[in-house]
């Protein structure tokens, strides 16, 4: 099982810690590290009038990416930092609907006024909530028929050499983030009992890891 950061017991409190200041260079340098982003939403192949939910949404980076990419598309966002709301809120300028709330129980009809969304995002999010595996399962059960689940976060790094693997992950202790080694695995057994189709994909030498949960029609 995966080995989860030591955390607050308020982690909204302890997000904004961390971001306060470094949302204003979040996506300057970021850039350079969080790998498979564009790719994961230039494959979100989007329905004419579709709508997506990014959960850990940050910054608004990858929100703004999907308007530009996916013209049309109603765009909602979700983090349970205020103050990296605070830069999607100046990055998205108005298109995309935003909120507050824990990815492991927010209700999007209250926050949101939609049930489901045809795709749902989590980019490089997973590996910094507590219980991420409770957030995977809700996000599965927001999905809209023929909707589609898009994951993207740091991987195991087996392939990648000790001498670059060990310092590497030492970094990302530092951020509280832990990569989800059981990712996939819960992403299959989520799939056989929802009935959907999944994939996943390896990058880098198991630096990222990309899954997939689509609806079977």
């Amino acid at each position: 099982m995966s080995t989860a950061p030591v955390l607050t017991p308020d982690h909204g409190a302890l997000m904004d810690s961390v971001y306060r200041k470094q949302r204003h260079v979040y996506d300057a340098t970021r850039k350079f590290y969080l790998f498979g982003r564009d790719q994961l939403i230039d494959g979100l192949a989007l329905p004419h009038g579709g709508n997506v939910l990014e959960i850990g949404c940050g910054t608004g980076r990858n929100l703004a990416r999907i308007a530009k990419r996916w013209p049309g598309t109603t765009l909602y966002g979700l983090d349970i930092s205020a103050e990296m709301l605070k830069s999607a809120s100046e990055r998205t300028s108005g298109m995309a609907r935003l909120a507050q709330g824990d990815a492991t129980q927010f209700d999007p009809e209250a926050l949101f006024g939609a049930a489901t969304f045809d795709r749902v995002v989590i980019s490089f999010a997973l590996s910094m909530i507590p219980d991420w595996e409770q957030a995977l399962l809700h996000a599965a059960s927001l999905l809209a028929p023929g909707g589609s689940l898009h994951v993207v976060d740091f991987g195991d790094m087996k392939r990648m050499p000790a001498i670059i693997r060990a310092p590497l992950r030492r970094w990302l202790t530092w951020f509280h983030v832990a990569p989800r080694n059981d990712l996939v695995r819960l992403a299959l057994a989520q799939a056989a009992r929802r009935g959907l189709g999944c994939r996943s994909r390896i990058g880098l030498g198991g630096y990222y890891q990309m899954v997939i949960l689509g609806r079977v029609r």
